[in-house]
């Protein structure tokens, strides 16, 4: 992997460059995309079409989208001379980092019950992000991050791990009171009740954007934060969209729950 990265780039200060290039682009399609979704949900899932393309497998579309965020991690790290896996801050930023993706693409697709197909569309998008953000975190962290000697120690990293750990958990825990709505064959949609769906509406969205802030915050880097400012910007829109969706559902839907953060907003 090391050949191709040296055809692709002639010095490690243009890929470095390249990368930084990638976070600021990130930054735009964020902001981009939070304009667009101001007309139109993200197509999956109860907000899928058949004009954003032909339908694939829930669980196969899970699986496969993610999978880059996996796989391309650890070919940088492992199939590369990653300079930098040696120091303890850059070690734990990719096992964060790893840890996300492992339940994502190993775990989750497959404990999924029912489900809407998704559209090939976002599929495919999906799968070029997890791609383009694979390569940035992983390889920039791998390779390029430099971080003091004592910043293990440091209260931005500790306080960044910790917000990383309960979003980590939220997330996991979110996404379990989820798929135990629906009994085996069942594909009707149910209020989620217990753990933070008893104060927001997007419970699971809440865990992953915290989990996403804490690793900013830990990485304090623009690629940790790109990534940050993005996932905030799809997931919020997201949240607030099933807000109004259980609200005109569900007429015993609960008035005092928020759409994403509690007792807020």
């Amino acid at each position: 992997m090391d050949v191709f990265l040296s055809w692709l780039f002639s010095s490690k200060e243009q890929e470095l460059y390249i990368l930084d290039c990638m976070a600021y682009f990130m930054n735009f399609m964020a902001a981009f995309i939070f304009v667009s979704l101001l007309f139109q949900n993200v197509p999956y899932g109860r907000y899928a079409s058949s004009k954003y393309g032909f339908p694939v497998n829930v669980k196969f579309a899970w699986f496969v989208q993610e999978l880059p965020s996996l796989l391309l991690p650890l070919c940088l790290v492992f199939w590369t001379s990653s300079s930098k896996t040696s120091l303890l801050p850059n070690q734990l930023l990719i096992v964060m980092f790893l840890c996300h993706y492992v339940q994502r693409t190993i775990i989750y697709p497959f404990l999924i019950r029912g489900g809407k197909a998704t559209p090939f569309a976002p599929f495919a998008l999906a799968f070029v992000f997890c791609v383009y953000n694979g390569y940035m975190q992983v390889r920039y962290l791998s390779h390029y991050a430099e971080y003091p000697a004592d910043w293990v120690t440091h209260p931005r990293f500790i306080t960044g791990s910790a917000v990383w750990l309960i979003g980590w958990l939220m997330n996991i825990h979110s996404d379990h009171i989820l798929r135990n709505l629906r009994k085996p064959g069942e594909t009707s949609y149910k209020i989620p009740r217990g753990g933070m769906f008893e104060y927001v509406s997007g419970a699971n969205f809440l865990g992953e954007i915290t989990e996403w802030a804490g690793f900013a915050l830990a990485g304090h880097s623009a690629h940790s934060a790109a990534f940050s400012i993005f996932t905030t910007v799809v997931l919020a829109n997201r949240a607030v969209a099933h807000h109004k969706w259980y609200l005109a559902k569900f007429e015993d839907y609960p008035k005092s729950r928020k759409a994403l953060v509690p007792f807020v907003f």
